[in-house]
């Protein structure tokens, strides 16, 4: 069987020089962070909290302008929207919860179903995505339930919990109803990728960036989409593969 060249995602693009790096780049995907400030303004950043004088404070509790005095370099998700408009493809990693779908539907306007993905930890998030998507036409936008969340901090039963659910996601996919596996790689490896082929969905793999598991991993047929801090090192592993693609 002949496969597709895996596609592959610019990880983390959370500044405007580190969205027209992956812009210079033939990366198919560019993989952006995005939460809520507490004036409902949505922003490209990864954590939940920023440091501010000595101490962490909620985004949900500063405006946009507040996070932007400590930020200087923030994107808005306009912003970020607007720099691949026609240009890349965006992932769409919500890192909030609720109004989830409010978010893809600007996502959609601007770039069309068919340049996103849109990925989240949150299982409720997932569905409220899958249910505006069908409502409006577009079954196929992909949907994906990240699976390898941290756990430190968590109580013992809890980290049980969750790696469980996490290494047997039947009933959460089900119920969350993704239509995209998104993995963390040792947990690909140690079978959802498995759990992807059986399914035929397409499997993301998150976040690859050592030689050995870019090569692992972008040989064709292994996922469909993998992420990388490293896009530069895995294009040219891409592309040696490129037309060696066997029967």
């Amino acid at each position: 069987m002949r496969h597709d060249p895996v596609q592959l995602s610019a990880h983390r693009c959370l500044t405007r020089a580190a969205v027209d790096r992956a812009l210079s780049l033939d990366v198919d995907f560019v993989e952006f962070d995005v939460e809520r400030c507490g004036d409902g303004s949505l922003v490209v950043f990864h954590d939940s909290v920023v440091e501010l004088a000595g101490e962490d404070v909620p985004l949900a509790s500063l405006t946009v302008e507040e996070l932007r005095a400590v930020v200087p370099d923030l994107m808005t998700y306009d912003e970020v929207l607007d720099a691949l408009a026609g240009r890349r493809k965006a992932h769409l990693d919500l890192k909030f919860v609720g109004s989830c779908a409010e978010a893809t539907a600007l996502a959609v306007e601007r770039l069309g179903g068919d340049n996103l993905i849109v990925t989240t930890l949150d299982d409720a998030s997932v569905r409220e995505v899958r249910d505006w998507a069908e409502a409006h036409g577009l079954p196929d936008l992909l949907v994906g339930l990240s699976l390898g969340r941290k756990v430190t901090g968590f109580p013992v039963w809890r980290q049980l919990r969750v790696r469980a659910s996490e290494v047997w996601p039947h009933l959460r996919y089900r119920q969350s109803r993704a239509n995209l596996v998104v993995a963390h790689h040792w947990l690909a490896r140690a079978g959802l990728a498995g759990f992807a082929r059986r399914r035929r969905m397409p499997l993301l793999v998150w976040t690859i960036d050592t030689p050995g598991s870019l090569r692992h991993w972008l040989r064709p047929g292994r996922a469909w989409l993998v992420t990388t801090n490293r896009p530069q090192e895995a294009l040219a592993i891409r592309g040696r593969r490129t037309g060696r693609i066997r029967a």
